[in-house]
């Protein structure tokens, strides 16, 4: 009954008051602020710099950060929660501003104290903004395929290679760089040998290539990034050497859940514009929401999208409880909720008929942010491995598999 937990109580969810406020705060933040530039955003395929100030001074680029590096210490609920309000608005922010907890997450688990007191502040302020450059051209999911080389030369390190699909690559003043620093032993541990660097904006040898025209998430930039011979210093080396592959599955863990936050976020948005036009339009005389296909189609969206929020405010819950199973829980939610999000709209367009497929309406462009949404940060396909994978490690670490059984099944 329980499994692949100890017990009921492990799938409850607990919020505190201030989530509540928090969340009340941010929707009126998101109503007065985004949504008026929403439709500009995506045409212009730019988000404008005084929305990013003022989303600066409410904390937001901070808001998972202690406040001892600048930030507001809220927890990860908090960031499920404003991933999810402003998805419902604009997804593109929301990837502005997720792109920056790729590169502070890392730097704020395995940087040392002085890479924290020198990078995090700055961007939990919105002063700087910063990017997360793994993706390469030959591989996207395969990480342990990488192949940028970083070589050392005494107390420096010269990186060669490039990068692909960067998000923020144009906005960021700082890089967390992954490059191969060392053969792997063999083919089973392709994994070792890569290592992590902060790479800053104006280094020599660090270009930007050719733009990435999206058909959705219009106003979050995707870039190809160069490096020809840039040299950094061994101390902007972020974690041990050799432990890059870690350091970036690690950093997916917790991201992912703001992936999923951010399909929640569409999903929420179509289904509330669907059921607000049934009500409203009709047909032969009645509104469209008397007709019973139209009732189960409301219903059946319903029950996903709860279901999707279930999951992804549980995967959250259990970060911040630092209980294991949120990494499987997190790459549940991500594929999940970005799958549920697209079907969800898909429905939302086929009630809305006609009217459904105008730029107007505003489902067109849901449709095109969410098919993005289940390919980046760890394709959905991939995500149902690595779920696999995650559960059955901590079932072994229990004794539930591979020895003697501790739980139930």
């Amino acid at each position: 009954m329980v499994f692949p937990f100890d017990g009921l109580g492990d799938y409850q969810l607990v919020f505190k008051a201030e989530h509540e406020m928090f969340r009340k705060a941010v929707r009126e933040f998101v109503e007065k602020e985004i949504r008026p530039l929403s439709q500009q955003i995506d045409e212009t395929d730019e988000v404008p710099k005084p929305l990013l100030e003022k989303m600066a001074q409410q904390g937001f680029f901070g808001l998972h950060l202690s406040e001892e590096y600048g930030g507001q210490g809220g927890d990860t609920i908090m960031t499920v929660i404003l991933s999810e309000e402003i998805a419902r608005v604009s997804p593109a922010v929301t990837v502005v501003m997720g792109t920056n907890d790729l590169f502070s997450i890392p730097v704020l688990i395995y940087g040392n104290e002085e890479q924290k007191k020198k990078y995090l502040p700055p961007l939990a302020k919105g002063e700087k903004f910063g990017a997360f450059a793994a993706t390469e051209p030959c591989c996207g999911s395969d990480v342990a395929g990488f192949q940028t080389k970083a070589e050392k030369k005494g107390n420096k390190w010269v990186i060669n290679g490039r990068k692909m699909f960067i998000s923020n690559a144009d906005l960021a003043d700082y890089l967390i760089v992954f490059a191969r620093t060392s053969p792997p032993p063999d083919r089973k541990r392709r994994w070792m040998g890569l290592t992590a660097f902060i790479v800053e904006k104006n280094t020599p040898g660090l270009s930007l290539g050719m733009k990435v025209h999206k058909m959705g998430l219009r106003g979050s930039h995707t870039w190809e990034v160069i490096l020809d011979n840039v040299e950094v210093p061994d101390e902007n080396r972020v974690g041990m050497e050799g432990m890059g592959f870690l350091i970036a599955m690690e950093t997916f863990d917790r991201t992912r859940i703001g992936v999923a936050a951010q399909g929640l976020g569409m999903a929420q948005a179509a289904y509330e514009a669907a059921f607000t036009y049934v009500h409203q339009r009709k047909a032969f005389e009645l509104p469209l929401a008397s007709f019973e296909a139209v009732e189960f189609s409301l219903v059946n969206m319903l029950s996903e999208l709860m279901a999707a929020r279930y999951l992804t405010y549980l995967a959250a819950y259990l970060a911040d409880q630092n209980r294991p199973e949120f990494t499987f829980a997190a790459s549940l939610a991500k594929f999940y909720a970005t799958e549920a999000a697209e079907k969800i709209i898909s429905d939302a367009i086929n009630l809305h008929g006609g009217v459904g497929i105008t730029t107007e309406v505003g489902l067109e462009k849901l449709a095109r942010d969410a098919k993005i949404t289940q390919i980046y940060e760890g394709a959905n396909n991939i995500q149902r491995l690595v779920a696999y994978r995650q559960l059955v490690r901590i079932l072994r670490n229990k004794g539930v598999l591979g020895g003697e059984s501790t739980g139930e099944m």
